[in-house]
């Protein structure tokens, strides 16, 4: 059944157009409060929201949706996506919301869904709600109506768990750390942590007043974060994006580190932890999720350490997706969403970052030294916008021109040509050893699937 809402991750758009109304957002809240109370006569709901000075309008209308056709509401206010799923899990919820557009710019929003157990919910579930939607609303009767009250110190709930991430018996002491919140959910959150965990913070990114999310600070603009690790000297910069799934990282040297090589230094640190213990390697681990755009040498680099390792489509929805068919515990996507299910059941980018830092700190060496097998592959993306209709494929020379860009790779680099989820692009990826190469490449590609100018 083809969705006429929801998306890869959740419903997302411009807030006061299709599908991001309050009257929708309404009826929205009132079609999920039917869909839980066929398994839950009195369902219990956790709202969280990101600092988007919409946040407030559409919170409003989920509550009042939820509570007409029956289900208590507990409201968290703004608390990244993952507290979300692990505030879900922890207080016996059996939904949670998030109203986030994640990285996108404050005009945007948007709504997802946690199960009780804290995870992405299947397909089913969404089309359920969806039928609920194209259904006339079943109001409750007024002995029948929801409660919405507030939960006490969510935030405080959050920074104690992301704390227990932590292995007990180390501290961040003496190590200075700039901390960029995007302006967005973790403001007040992600400072904290770092700082009772021993470090001292520089907090940058944590002044969101309601227009300013993701706007030129956090994990999409990492540069005011390298500028102020190197004004403060700091030993290590951590950037999240505006609901905190996402990370990305600057050592002392303004180096960027992105989600690849984060990922493929969490499966080093975990292999190292094992075989410290005498272990070669644990079953538990198994092996690495990435995406279609992890990069070549990330994959090459898990392969030597004897990891198995898999592509899923891109997105952490799908990285999941992969992880919980084959039992494996690790995985991520370049852009910063990383997930360790031994550690939590979704992407979080301040969990990421602890357990990045526990393997500094215990082995006592910098993220460059770490990093120091991994040397990634230039890559080149070009976005080629095609006529309204035209399909991709069909372009008559792109056959012969890939088949002869893969050949001339031969095994040292490689292509990724889809359409863009978002906007009416095709992206064109090629990866090389030689940049070069893999410029010259990527053009004869989009070449042939603009065709004769």
């Amino acid at each position: 059944m083809a969705r006429k809402y929801f998306g890869t991750d959740g419903i997302r758009g411009t807030v006061g157009q299709s599908p991001i109304t309050p009257d929708f957002v309404l009826r929205l809240g009132h079609a999920v409060g039917r869909v839980l109370r066929q398994s839950q006569p009195r369902p219990t709901v956790l709202i969280g929201k990101d600092t988007r000075i919409s946040g407030y309008m559409l919170e409003s209308a989920l509550e009042s949706g939820l509570n007409s056709a029956g289900a208590d509401v507990v409201l968290l206010g703004p608390v990244p996506t993952p507290a979300v799923a692990y505030l879900t899990r922890a207080q016996r919820a059996d939904l949670g919301i998030v109203i986030s557009a994640s990285h996108n710019p404050f005009a945007d929003n948007g709504i997802k869904f946690f199960s009780g157990a804290g995870t992405k919910l299947p397909d089913q579930w969404e089309q359920d709600v969806e039928a609920a939607l194209d259904e006339a609303p079943q109001w409750a009767d007024s002995s029948h109506l929801g409660r919405a009250r507030r939960l006490d110190d969510a935030a405080g709930r959050y920074i104690e768990f992301c704390k227990s991430t932590f292995s007990h018996w180390l501290s961040l002491r003496g190590l200075k750390l700039v901390v960029d919140a995007a302006n967005g959910a973790a403001y007040q959150i992600a400072p904290k942590v770092f700082h009772e965990l021993g470090a001292e913070v520089i907090a940058i990114g944590c002044t969101p007043d309601g227009l300013n999310i993701n706007d030129g600070v956090g994990a999409t603009h990492p540069q005011k974060l390298i500028a102020a690790v190197l004004a403060h000297h700091a030993d290590y910069g951590i950037a999240l994006d505006g609901d905190a799934d996402r990370l990305q990282m600057v050592d002392r040297t303004g180096r960027l580190f992105n989600g690849d090589e984060l990922l493929y230094l969490l499966a080093a640190d975990r292999l190292a932890h094992l075989r410290a213990k005498g272990t070669q390697r644990g079953p538990e681990l198994g092996g690495v999720v990435g995406t279609l755009m992890t990069n070549m040498a990330v994959e090459l680099a898990l392969k030597r350490l004897g990891y198995d390792f898999v592509r899923a489509k891109v997105g952490d929805r799908y990285v999941l997706e992969e992880l919980l068919a084959r039992g494996w515990t690790l995985g991520g996507e370049g852009s910063g969403h990383l997930l360790a299910l031994d550690r939590h059941s979704t992407g979080d980018g301040l969990v990421s970052a602890l357990q990045v830092l526990r393997a500094c700190v215990a082995s006592g060496q910098t993220l460059a030294e770490l990093l120091a097998d991994v040397t990634l592959f230039p890559q080149t993306l070009i976005n080629v916008r095609l006529p309204a209709g035209q399909d991709w494929r069909a372009a008559p020379e792109l056959p012969a021109v890939t088949q002869a860009v893969e050949a001339e790779l031969a095994g040292s680099g490689r292509v990724l040509i889809r359409p863009s989820g978002t906007e009416p692009v095709v992206r064109v990826m090629v990866e090389a050893r030689d940049g070069a190469q893999a410029e010259a490449c990527a053009h004869r590609l989009a070449d042939a699937l603009r065709g004769p100018q």
